[in-house]
């Protein structure tokens, strides 16, 4: 209970900036959960996706791995897809890594959107922080002008202490939000880095079944 007082006491004595700075620190926290959750499905999506797919490549059921992928939403089956269908057009092993590279910058957006957003509202909860700050400080010169001059010290210091809750609380709520951001940023790159694992994987399984290098070299010549 007394932590509850300290906190709404801080709260109503840093004035009018504490509530938008809370109110971008509930939005960032909003995109940090919707996000989280959103690239954990995306992990545990993909991995089911290539479990399901890589034996269909092995056995060169490309039909099977197009419907699989049709009904997949996992991020992994637009990259495959892609090979899949570049596979029908040009048995090149160039012309398919394309269409795979393509997919996954189709799909990379997908993954990182929102989280740039965390930054942004960090830097702006430092500032409106330090900007009711000031604000506070500026109110308490002015008061302070007027007060009596046996309460001058008295009042200057509560005021001070009152003015820097908000450059406290800026603080307080930016340094969570670059810690989130850090956080889905290294998220988004291992789902990134296994996405470009497993479409090697599927060219590789691509090229030893259909024996497009021999392909290719005699045509070349």
């Amino acid at each position: 209970m007394d932590i509850l007082d300290t906190i709404t006491r801080f709260f109503q004595e840093g004035g009018s900036f504490m509530l938008p700075i809370a109110i971008v620190l509930a939005i960032g926290l909003a995109i940090t959960i919707e996000r989280y959750i959103f690239l954990i499905a995306a992990t545990a999506t993909n991995k089911r996706a290539f479990k399901d797919i890589e034996p269909l490549l092995a056995k060169q059921r490309f039909d099977q791995v197009i419907q699989v992928t049709r009904q997949s939403k996992a991020p992994i089956s637009r990259v495959i897809a892609a090979g899949i269908d570049r596979l029908k057009v040009s048995p090149r092993r160039e012309d398919i890594e394309y269409a795979m590279e393509e997919g996954l910058m189709e799909t990379v957006p997908r993954l990182e959107k929102r989280t740039a957003y965390l930054a942004t509202l960090a830097n702006i909860a430092t500032l409106l922080g330090l900007l009711g700050t000031i604000i506070g400080l500026i109110a308490a010169f002015s008061a302070v002008a007027n007060a009596d001059p046996s309460e001058k010290a008295s009042l200057l210091s509560s005021s001070i202490s009152v003015a820097m809750n908000t450059t406290a609380f800026g603080l307080i709520s930016a340094i969570p939000l670059l810690g989130f951001h850090a956080l889905l940023q290294t998220k988004t790159t291992e789902i990134v880095d296994s996405m470009e694992m497993a479409g090697v994987k599927c060219l590789n399984s691509i090229i030893s079944t259909q024996s497009i290098q021999p392909q290719t070299r005699a045509s070349d010549a």
